[in-house]
């Protein structure tokens, strides 16, 4: 793929920020300073070719963009600063117009005349992505001396390609959307944003925590093996797809009177059990389901959803591979649920004070043995982020925070109740969960094979590609 980058520019607020702005990272941030940049990829195609033509593409599109970007900015203004740290060794981000070193957000503008938006529309690995989307392998604290957001804009053939970069230890998935969705708004020609960030972070978690971390951290951690070879693949399940594999999970009625199981918790439960399936494991192996769920309403009181920051937890559970092999699909939505019910705002504060007491920070490894992660969200409206030109032809993360087991959940393109997957593994186990019909919800008949999950006639049902 031929890549050319055209320009490198900073962005800063179209108006000044008065004084300088200051906010401690909160014990729900710092976790979070060895992973790698939050990254995010959206494809988009445009119907007039006319505008891919110059000067009309940099004064209509990149112009745009960043203009957009400079009024966003005003309120997200956190995002064009960078982290720093007292002399305790606390960290926090700050903001100063008058500060040489904070030059804002940086926008990379890029061209590949040879590619288009249907070369970077197959569903497995990132491959691809890594050259349009910055920051790859990038740790959260190079924050110090790098800028906490990075754009890039890449002109295709048909289209245009956006890579994004956040820092991780600044905001989590729920604000970075709130971001996309109101920098888009303003593109559309909105004079103000719909909906103000919460920057107050002290009103999350005040509590001084200081860190010593003298150089930046490896999140995969230190492995004397040789890494096992990973592939990533997105597996779409449509609307009727959803409804099959919770109607199944809910097909047994709980004996101990809990809630019915919702669509997160019969859709993981249902990728856990045949990914722990493809694994092999022996029967007493312990398997870890992991998933970073946002705690704005767990906390006492509630924080809004639009606060700004990072509000996520990371909650485990497990069980044995032969327990959750040998059940229907309701024992492990029913492990899922307990442990995200139990989950309230009693325990996020002791979590946070144990954290505090002993502060640790998280490497890949820590997800548990074995085991399935979760992040991101499908009720990010992640396709209803339109700069002007129409919705994302596809929305995916970038390279960065993948490890084995790892996935992350999008809204599906299709709309509905329809959800994107996409998800790490070793080569071995994916091959496995590619051919499993129970997995892909393929039914046989007479030798002939019955989609049982998705109307839009792929041979396997959900839309593997």
């Amino acid at each position: 793929m031929k890549i050319k980058i055209t320009s490198k520019t900073h962005v800063k607020p179209n108006k000044p920020i008065l004084g300088k702005q200051q906010f401690q990272l909160t014990t729900f941030d710092l976790p979070y300073l060895a992973f790698y940049y939050n990254q995010k990829f959206l494809l988009y195609k445009f119907q007039n070719p006319l505008d891919l033509e110059e000067p009309t593409f940099q004064n209509d599109v990149v112009e745009k963009l960043k203009d957009g970007l400079g009024s966003v900015l005003e309120d997200f203004y956190q995002l064009a600063g960078k982290l720093a740290k007292d002399d305790e060794g606390v960290f926090r981000v700050e903001y100063d117009d008058d500060d040489e070193e904070i030059n804002g957000v940086e926008f990379l503008v890029a061209e590949a005349p040879e590619v288009s938006v249907g070369d970077l529309t197959v569903e497995d690995g990132t491959a691809k992505l890594e050259e349009l989307v910055p920051y790859n392998r990038i740790s959260n604290l190079e924050g110090l001396s790098r800028p906490l957001l990075v754009i890039q804009v890449t002109k295709l053939k048909d289209g245009l390609a956006m890579g994004l970069a956040f820092n991780h230890a600044v905001l989590d998935g729920t604000a970075t959307w709130h971001f996309m969705s109101s920098w888009a708004e303003i593109c559309r020609g909105a004079k103000t944003i719909s909906t103000q960030p919460f920057l107050d972070r002290a009103k999350a978690r005040d509590t001084r925590v200081k860190l010593d971390l003298t150089a930046p951290k490896d999140p995969t951690g230190d492995v004397a093996a040789e890494p096992p070879q990973l592939v990533e693949k997105v597996f779409r399940f449509s609307d009727s797809a959803i409804h099959t594999i919770k109607s199944r999970a809910n097909s047994v009625i709980p004996s101990d009177g809990s809630k019915p199981f919702s669509t997160f918790q019969s859709l993981t439960s249902h990728i856990w059990r045949h990914v722990t399936l493809a694994r092999g494991l022996k029967p007493e192996d312990i398997t870890v389901f992991t998933v970073f769920a946002d705690c704005r309403r767990r906390v006492d009181p509630p924080m809004p959803e639009e606060y700004f920051g990072n509000m996520i937890q990371a909650i485990f559970t497990g069980t044995a591979a032969g327990l959750l092999a040998a059940h229907g699909p309701e024992f492990g939505a029913s492990v899922v649920q307990k442990a995200i019910v139990a989950h309230d705002a009693r325990v996020v504060d002791a979590r946070n004070e144990e954290w505090e007491k002993s502060p640790k920070i998280f490497q890949f490894k820590d997800a548990g043995v074995n085991c399935v992660a979760v992040g991101s969200s499908p009720r990010f409206k992640v396709y209803e982020v339109d700069f002007g030109w129409g919705k994302p032809e596809t929305v995916r993360s970038g390279s960065n925070n993948r490890f084995n087991g790892m996935m992350y959940l999008y809204q599906g393109k299709a709309g509905g109740i329809s959800i994107d997957v996409e998800i790490t593994l070793e080569a071995h186990v994916m091959e496995k969960l590619e051919k499993s019909k129970e997995f892909l919800l393929i039914e046989e008949e007479d030798g002939k094979n019955l989609i049982n999950g998705n109307g839009n006639g792929n041979a396997n049902g959900n839309g593997l590609v």
